[in-house]
């Protein structure tokens, strides 16, 4: 029943907002749930209803469609619409109740209390359904097939809504054609028709939707609304006084929603809370937890057996006696025809008492039930005038005296039996319902406290968990991670007695109502608050989570990949040969892999501060001493292979520098300078082609230079070298083989040495050597 009244509602609602904007010249929308879910087409509608430009977001992101949700739910709260903690979310994720409920709020504010509000002013009244159930009473009066008592079953038979109408345009149509017709549809059918084309009333209902046993009455009071707007709007302060006085069915007697919580979501689609519950839809990424809820209890009044809404003796209202008093004669066969008719109702009604079953041991279920025994009380109160109406036309006949002494007594069994099976009927109805009410409410109270202790075990687990420092190692975070995910299996699974608590149905006793209304107040209050905070604590936690995991994985992986590439150097440096050279070629093939290793050094060097700079990123948001310690280790550990990489490369060139000399016998000049040459070629190409691509230079100009640290650094190392350099050759030239030479005067050997030199030197510090 509640899905059919959803899909009554979404029909409904859809057709009034694009009534509305065949009004402002909007295009209409499709879908109600889906085409409100990025805000514009509600800031459309409430641009029509208040008159006001509102500008929308430009983007089609899911923050735009926020933004624009909140800028409506904004104008709302300007205009004293009760939003009932309906949130942005809830709109842009597509939740069917909270959407519901929000447009209705729109219907309720704009349709019903805008139109009604002057006359509510004037008679002083401010409930607007009793003031338009009076007008309606007050029409329909001199209609003995009408008696309209709600927005619910008293409208299913199509009769009301003909009358409504031909009681202000008599013109419009004959009514005893109306009354003629076979079925509630056709009925409703003319109406809806005669409103459309003659009253300029949308078609905002479709008469299947109302000729039910228990039609939704937000469609009913919405469509019934628009007649008041059009029609004469008379009301009397006797119509209101007679609606204060009707009888009041056991139904549901108004509607309490408990603000529970406002709180953050989930980047996955779970929607967890007590008023909408779980919804799934198969867009992008949503919210895990909802931000807000609320939960719609149904307080039923019980009463006292002796002041049942069903009354067993007094069955005839005032409005039959007088309709009764107005029949020009009893007959017996009037009598009889109307007690078949009702003999056959309450046959069916019998049945239908019996086909309800046993009551379910399912909170759900017994929830169904309470409903569909609800609909089955109301329509028994709306039957039993013709049980009273026979009952009056047979003590007319008998009163008439024209009866034989066997008829007389025959039409009083006749009575008597009617009498008693109503009785019997009534009883055991009422019984029925008290049954419902007593396990309903006992199995509700058992929700209540299980979700409870739910909660209770949940806090004491979650503060545990936040005791629990992040790490030490990744394996360890990646445990805390599927944790975190079963926490929020079990979330998803205590969804399942949230969403039981939708909506209660709480049975109140007359005379201790407000303290029990309370106290579920207060009660629905605590544990709501009590939930958001656990959403609000889980969605974070899994953020943060996800944002360590992350940074930490990143880390890992530099990690990995550059002490494989330090382990790789190192090797490859500890294969080059320093000493021991057979000939030239194998001394220069060290050189070159020397200045190899030399290049891939400054290269790598970023690397290292990207380290260093993932490192500081990750203990920021971890803030873990343990681990901190761990990656500061990890850190110098780099820091000192680096620097043995270095000395050990600078120690490797000088002892090849010492090598030369020793290898004297088998180098020319030609051939050193051949592998200089072919060395210094691929610089000098590049620099060619570099120069001939670029554009002629601009004049200079005078400007000043910002010396990047970095470049310092560099720059104060490589000075370091060059000075290193220039020492070691001044004690060459100042050993006793150049005086030698210097002496003897023959420089052909010598010049061999220095070019050997000069080689070693361009593959160390090319810069120096090109200046």
């Amino acid at each position: 029943m509640e899905d059919e009244r959803e899909d009554v509602q979404k029909k409904t609602f859809t057709k009034w907002i694009n009534a509305q904007f065949s009004k402002f010249g909007k295009q209409h929308i499709e879908n109600l749930f889906s085409d409100l879910q990025d805000g514009r087409r509600l800031l459309d509608l409430l641009e029509g209803l208040t008159g006001q430009k509102l500008p929308k977001e430009k983007g089609s992101t899911r923050v735009h469609a926020l933004n624009n949700v909140n800028k409506a739910l904004s104008v709302l709260q300007k205009n004293n619409v009760d939003l009932v903690n309906i949130g942005s979310t809830d709109i842009v994720d597509g939740n069917h109740k909270l959407t519901l409920g929000l447009i209705w709020n729109i219907i309720l504010h704009w349709q019903v209390k805008n139109v009604m509000k002057n006359i509510m002013a004037g008679l002083q009244q401010t409930n607007s359904e009793k003031i338009l159930l009076s007008w309606v009473r007050q029409s329909t009066r001199n209609y003995p097939q009408v008696n309209v008592i709600n927005f619910t079953t008293s409208w299913s038979d199509g009769l009301a809504l003909n009358a409504l109408i031909h009681s202000h345009r008599p013109d419009l149509f004959d009514w005893n054609s109306v009354v003629c017709q076979q079925s509630a549809t056709q009925r409703l059918e003319h109406a809806f028709n005669i409103a459309k084309y003659q009253l300029g009333i949308e078609k905002l209902l479709d008469p299947e939707d109302v000729a039910t046993t228990y039609p939704d009455k937000k469609s009913i009071l919405m469509y019934v609304t628009s007649l008041f707007q059009v029609l004469p709007q008379q009301v009397s302060i006797e119509a209101i006084q007679e609606v204060e006085m009707l009888p009041r069915p056991s139904k549901v007697t108004r509607e309490e929603h408990f603000q529970l919580h406002h709180q953050m979501h989930y980047s996955q689609q779970i929607t967890v809370s007590l008023a909408q519950g779980y919804e799934r839809t198969p867009s992008s990424p949503k919210p895990r937890f909802k931000s807000y809820a609320y939960t719609q209890a149904a307080y039923v009044t019980t009463s006292d057996p002796t002041r049942s809404p069903l009354p067993s003796q007094h069955l005839e209202t005032p409005d039959d006696i007088g309709r009764s008093s107005m029949e020009t004669e009893v007959t017996l066969d009037s009598y009889q025809t109307a007690l078949e008719e009702v003999l056959s109702w309450l046959l069916s009604a019998e049945d239908t008492l019996q086909a309800q079953g046993e009551i379910s041991n399912d909170v759900e279920e017994v929830k169904e039930q309470f409903h569909t025994h609800e609909g089955y009380m109301m329509d028994l109160t709306s039957h039993q005038g013709r049980v009273g109406n026979v009952l009056q036309l047979g003590s007319q006949l008998i009163g008439t005296g024209k009866l034989s002494e066997d008829e007389e007594t025959e039409v009083q069994e006749q009575m008597n039996l009617l009498n008693s099976r109503w009785e019997c009927l009534r009883v055991a109805s009422m019984e029925k319902q008290s049954n419902l009410h007593k396990v309903l409410m006992d199995l509700q109270n058992q929700q209540l406290k299980e979700l409870n202790d739910w909660l209770t075990e949940t806090e004491e687990r979650t503060r545990k968990m936040e005791k629990e420092p992040l790490g030490p190692d990744i394996e360890d975070l990646k445990r805390q991670v599927q944790q975190h995910k079963v926490l929020q299996e079990d979330l998803e699974q205590e969804q399942v007695r949230v969403n039981s608590l939708t909506h209660m149905v709480v049975v109140v006793d007359e005379s201790g109502g407000d303290q029990a209304t309370a106290a579920l107040e207060e009660q629905l209050k605590v544990l709501g608050d009590r939930w958001a905070n656990i959403c609000r604590w889980t969605e974070d936690r899994w953020v943060l989570l996800q944002d360590i995991l992350l940074k930490w994985q990143r880390f890992t992986e530099e990690q990995c990949l550059f002490s494989a590439w330090l382990s790789e150097k190192e090797d490859a440096l500890n294969k080059i040969h320093t000493t021991g050279f057979k000939d030239q070629s194998e001394m220069l093939s060290s050189l070159q892999q020397l200045a190899v290793l030399k290049t891939d050094l400054e290269k790598k060097k970023q690397t290292m501060d990207k380290l260093c700079s993932l490192n500081q990123d990750l203990l920021s948001t971890l803030k873990n001493t343990l681990v901190a310690q761990k990656m500061e280790a990890w850190l110098d550990n780099f820091a000192q292979r680096w620097d043995n990489l270095v000395q050990k490369l600078e120690k490797s060139s000088a002892q090849i520098s010492q090598a030369v000399p020793t290898t004297q016998p088998s180098l020319t000049q030609t051939t050193v300078m051949e592998t200089v040459t072919m060395v210094t070629t691929r610089e000098q190409i590049l620099v060619k082609h570099a120069q001939e691509e670029l554009p002629p230079p601009p004049p200079q100009k005078k400007r000043q230079i910002i010396v990047d640290s970095e470049i310092r650094k560099r720059l104060d190392v490589d000075i370091t070298e060059l000075h290193s350099w220039i020492t070691r050759s001044e004690a060459v030239l100042q050993s006793p083989e150049f005086a030698i030479y210097r002496k003897e005067g023959n420089f052909s050997d010598l010049k061999e040495k220095v070019n050997v030199g000069y080689a070693l030197n361009f593959m160390y510090f090319p810069k120096f050597c090109c200046l």
